[in-house]
């Protein structure tokens, strides 16, 4: 078996025909992120692909903004995934449940700021094989309120995909 280091995932057995998916936490912008890499059977994953992921998540944090911004901008936006999602989370919802995920007291305080700063990312999946969606990023109001997500991918490159989807 052939192992290589990596910084993020500790020990990594390169494939070899076989799938493989290594789990890992990652800290961006003070929150805990669940990373997942994800390697199929038929993926060429060697010790450069390792590093390439390693390097790459270097820049997560540019990522996320991105992505953050384009939710912002979404937001404002008719028919989109993000406004869906608020409207569905935030409509109607009970004041305990205000205080809790946003922090504030009333419907009426909950603006789009305040959506977007409980809004987190949860979980990162990396998938060395598919170049075109080697980043997908899970954002979500929290676990204990919803396990609905919106979720964006990006290239290998760190260029995102410009459609946002709303996945349960």
């Amino acid at each position: 078996m052939n192992k290589v280091a990596s910084k993020h995932f500790g020990e990594v057995e390169l494939n070899h025909g076989r799938e493989h998916s290594f789990k890992a936490q990652h800290e961006v912008a003070g929150q805990t992120v669940e990373l997942d890499l994800n390697v199929n059977a038929h993926d060429h994953f060697d010790e450069a692909a390792l590093r390439k992921v390693d390097y790459r998540l270097r820049f997560l944090p540019e990522l996320v903004d991105q992505v953050r911004d384009m939710i912002a901008e979404e937001l404002e936006q008719d028919g989109t995934s993000p406004q869906e999602y608020r409207h569905f989370h935030c409509n109607a919802i009970k004041s305990e449940h205000l205080q809790k995920v946003f922090g504030v007291q009333n419907p009426s305080q909950l603006t789009d700021e305040v959506f977007l700063k409980a809004l987190k990312l949860g979980h990162v999946g990396i998938y060395p094989g598919q170049p075109e969606r080697y980043f997908v990023l899970d954002f979500t109001l929290g676990a204990h309120f919803t396990d609905e997500v919106l979720v964006a991918s990006a290239d290998e490159d760190g260029v995102v995909d410009d459609e946002i989807v709303w996945e349960p």
